[in-house]
Formats: C-alpha cells, sequence, structure tokens
C-alpha cells in the first residue's frame, strides 16, 4: 500500500474508494436527494454550524470565487500569508473587485493587532482568511481574527478557507462567527478530489441577495433554492457524493475530539523529529499547522532524490511551494493518516541520511 505523506490528494480509504462504484440513480429522484439531505446533515458536525453546507462540484478554488462573486459588490480585504491566500486576492481582483491586502512574509501569521488596524482604516464589505496555508504550514489564529472583526467593523463579513484543516482541526463556524467556511474533498476529509464543501451563515445569504452579477455556476442564491430541496442546480458529482456519505460516517464513529487529537499528535511527532535532525517547521509557535507540517530545507536535501528513495517504500513527501520550492519540505499529517504511519516515514528518511 502506499503512503501519500502530500497535502492533497490523500490516501482514501478503500471503503470509500469502493462507494463510487454504486451504480448511477437519476440525480432528479427521491432516492438521491435522501443521500443528498444525509450529507449535508452530517457535514453540519464537521462544520459546528446550524447553518446551511452546500456541496459544490469544484475544487476549493470554486469556492473561493463563490465568496467573492456573492458576498462582494466591490471592496474586499484579503489577509496573504502564502500561496493560497495571494490566491483568494487574485480571484476577487480577476472578478473586478477592489481588493486590499494585509500582507506578511511566508512562515508568518496574520495577527489581530494588523487586521484591527487596516479595518480601522476603511470599511470593507468582506476580509478573506486563510486558516490553514498549505504552502507554509502556518495556521491563522482565526477564532482571534473574527473576535477583531466583530468588535471594529461588525458588518464586515468573514470569509474563511479551510482548505487544509476542516475535518482535522476545530473549527466552530457559529461560535466563532464566521459567515463563509469552505473545504476541499482531497485533503483532511479524505475523498477524492472534485468536491468542496462551504457553509454560510444566515446574514451572509441575506448579503448575496444585494449583490449583482453573482454569476450562474456559484449564486448560493440559485443554490440554496435548489438546496432546500435536497438538490443542485446542475448535476452534482454523484460518485463523489456516495463516498462522502461513507467517509462522514467513518469520521463521526472515529470521533471528532479523537480525530482532532490524532491530527495534532501526528503533526507535533513531525515536528519533533525534524527538529531533532536540525530542521526547524517553517512556522513560528504557536502558528504551526496540525495538518501540513512545513519544514525548512536546512540539511539541502535533494527533495526530488528523497522522493525517488521514499518511492521505494511507498511513500512520497511534497516539495515547497512556489517561491520557497527547494527551500522547504512539506509532510501532511492528515486524513487517513495515523502516527504509525508518522514513525515509519521518519524511519525511512533517517535510511536516506544515512545512504546521502
Amino acid at each position: 500500500m502506499s503512503h501519500m505523506f502530500v497535502p492533497g490528494p490523500v490516501d482514501v480509504a478503500p471503503e470509500v474508494l469502493a462507494a463510487q462504484t454504486k451504480p448511477m440513480i437519476p440525480h432528479r429522484s427521491k432516492d438521491f436527494e435522501a443521500i443528498f439531505k444525509r450529507t449535508e446533515e452530517k457535514a453540519k458536525q464537521l462544520f459546528f454550524t446550524q447553518y446551511r453546507v452546500f456541496q459544490a462540484t469544484s475544487s476549493g478554488s470554486g469556492l473561493q470565487e463563490a465568496g467573492i462573486r456573492n458576498f462582494v459588490q466591490e471592496s474586499v480585504l484579503s489577509c496573504i500569508n502564502g500561496s493560497f491566500s495571494q490566491r483568494w486576492n487574485d480571484v476577487a481582483i480577476a472578478n473586478g473587485k477592489q481588493a486590499d491586502k494585509i500582507e506578511v512574509d511566508y512562515g508568518e501569521a496574520i495577527t489581530p493587532d494588523m487586521l484591527r488596524d487596516a479595518l480601522k482604516q476603511k470599511h470593507y464589505e468582506a476580509v478573506t482568511i486563510v486558516h490553514n496555508e498549505t504552502s507554509t504550514g502556518v495556521e491563522n489564529p482565526v477564532k482571534d481574527l473574527c473576535q477583531v472583526v466583530h468588535e471594529t467593523s461588525p458588518d464586515t463579513l468573514i470569509l474563511v478557507d479551510a482548505v487544509s484543516s476542516l475535518g482535522g482541526v476545530k473549527i466552530e463556524m457559529d461560535a466563532w462567527g464566521i459567515d463563509f467556511l469552505l473545504t476541499s474533498s482531497q485533503k483532511c476529509l479524505a475523498l477524492p478530489p472534485g468536491l468542496s464543501l462551504g457553509a454560510v451563515s444566515d446574514r451572509a445569504m441575506a448579503k448575496a441577495e444585494t449583490v449583482k452579477n453573482r454569476g450562474w455556476y456559484f449564486d448560493l442564491l440559485l443554490m440554496e433554492k435548489h438546496r432546500l430541496k435536497d438538490s443542485t442546480p446542475m448535476t452534482p458529482a454523484m460518485a463523489l457524493i456516495y463516498a462522502l456519505d461513507v467517509q462522514l460516517d467513518r469520521i463521526l464513529e472515529e470521533g471528532l475530539d479523537k480525530r482532532f487529537d490524532r491530527h495534532t499528535a501526528m503533526s507535533k511527532a513531525m515536528q519533533d523529529w525534524a527538529i531533532a535532525h536540525g530542521m526547524e517547521p517553517l512556522a513560528k509557535e504557536p502558528y504551526r499547522s496540525k495538518t501540513v507540517v512545513t519544514l525548512k530545507n536546512e540539511l539541502k536535501w535533494d527533495i526530488s532524490a528523497l522522493n525517488k528513495f521514499l518511492q521505494t517504500r511507498g511513500m512520497r513527501i511534497a516539495n515547497g511551494y512556489g517561491k520557497i520550492k527547494d527551500l522547504t519540505y512539506r509532510v501532511a499529517t492528515m486524513g487517513e493518516t495515523q502516527l504509525s504511519d508518522i514513525h515509519m516515514l521518519t524511519a525511512a528518511m533517517e535510511d536516506f541520511m544515512k545512504q546521502a
């Protein structure tokens, strides 16, 4: 069996893969609508929300665009600390919005003081934040950032990308006051790529009613009209919904707190091993991700050579992303991965060090 320690796509359990082979049924049938309703109800537990959860046929980037198109008419503030938070800013600009930004170096987190200062300078319809920056292994303090928005600019919507963390880290949408929380199937949820989930608050839906040119494919008002009938405006990714149904049962059976603890333990084990061998995490405490460990390549390894070696043992890690490629490497501690798998990986990396 292969072990993917890359931050998506990750390993998928055999029974979840098998669920995709169920026969197709009409997506406008009561049979499929029952499954669709069931997956939403279970997903609400993962999002810690009483609100609606949309199931969209796209990657997480699609729902980044949905957030911009539905909740921003003119002005948005992008919090940027890596490649994927930058992508959300790029999406906003590509959609003709006035997108200002707070930007920090890779490896740094967005702090409450930075956000407070920016919100005092100008009013924004929404702020975009990536909870877990997949490129840098930084977990932004989203709970604290939400509090700043509520105190400083209460009518500003809070849009959060949790693509590489939701399902591996506890993110309390309603308690923290998040308006739009999105994730992808291929990371902590341990599903094949192609599905994204997005939960939306009532006040965000009310704001969408005032926004013009929301588009069609990602028009959340159109999606809501169909969601209320346990359906979608367009043909959904039915095989992935079948898989989601099975995987959500498995996640809930493990227990959310146990699952979160497992991700924390795996990331700590990987970080502790790296530090002991002279490689510091790029992120500083207390902002180190629990799902993507990004390590400084201080031993100047040839990451391609390392991966070739690991592949002989059925394993694979990820190089750094974008401008920190080769300067860093990434180990995903998410999804189906267990602590024993991390120990297996570090043992193999030690063997690589002996031959390097």
